[in-house]
């Protein structure tokens, strides 16, 4: 896998600049998305419903994901330097596999962990995941971590996220395990959408002569967002408290 010097060449240009003040904005002025917010209406149908639901549960499972900067912000830097589709598949499986894992069994066993905790370590994968594309651990470690290890691992964290918001709303245990498994496909449906759309941009991205002139701004970004998820976080679990 690729990645960049921590000098970046003179990629820190103006132009750059502006599209990432725009997107931490964006972050700030939306943290209910970021701590894996459900809509009050999807709050109240997930109370109410008995049975089994499954295209309803689907379709909240693939809005979740679409909404999930967190989780987007990981994949993007988990594909940055992908340019094979079996690569991008494989890390993708691994978080994939990873989040329905956590996901169902921390639901179906009734384990619940902090959100604040659990949004900070996603915020931490973020951080991670740009240091790993800028060679960060190479250059002071002299060692590469196995990718695909951290892949799996951080997906078993980001499951835990939303299944700690999932038992907050006590959902009904009648049609629980499929409508669980329903919302699940429907977070993978809305992940390869959401995948495909950044393939589709990265590729022609790629393309041009900007992109090894900002990629290690990008990476610089995705990094700031990912502190900017971990302090908000621990912000609010300190004040919780």
């Amino acid at each position: 896998m690729h990645s960049l010097s921590l000098r970046g060449n003179g990629a820190l240009r103006r132009p750059f600049l502006l599209p990432l003040l725009a997107f931490v904005l964006l972050l700030i002025g939306m943290p209910e998305a970021l701590a894996h917010g459900v809509p009050e209406g999807d709050k109240g149908f997930i109370q109410e419903s008995t049975g089994v639901l499954l295209v309803p549960f689907v379709y909240m499972g693939a809005k979740h994901m679409i909404t999930g900067y967190d989780h987007l912000l990981f994949l993007f830097g988990v594909i940055f330097f992908l340019y094979r589709l079996k690569d991008v598949g494989l890390y993708v499986t691994l978080f994939a596999l990873g989040h329905s894992i956590t996901l169902l069994f921390g639901v179906l066993s009734n384990i619940s962990i902090s959100p604040y905790v659990i949004d900070a370590i996603i915020g931490f994968s973020v951080v991670y995941k740009a240091l790993d594309n800028l060679g960060a651990f190479q250059r002071w470690f002299g060692y590469q971590p196995d990718t695909r290890a951290a892949t799996l691992i951080f997906g078993l964290l980001h499951g835990f996220g939303l299944a700690t918001k999932i038992q907050e709303f006590e959902i009904s245990p009648d049609g629980l395990i499929a409508n669980l498994i329903a919302f699940n496909v429907g977070v993978e449906i809305g992940q390869l959408l959401a995948l495909g759309t950044i393939l589709i941009l990265m590729g022609y991205w790629r393309r041009t002569a900007s992109f090894w002139r900002h990629a290690y701004t990008a990476n610089v970004a995705m990094m700031s967002a990912g502190f900017l998820l971990m302090g908000y976080q621990l912000t609010g679990l300190i004040v919780s408290q």
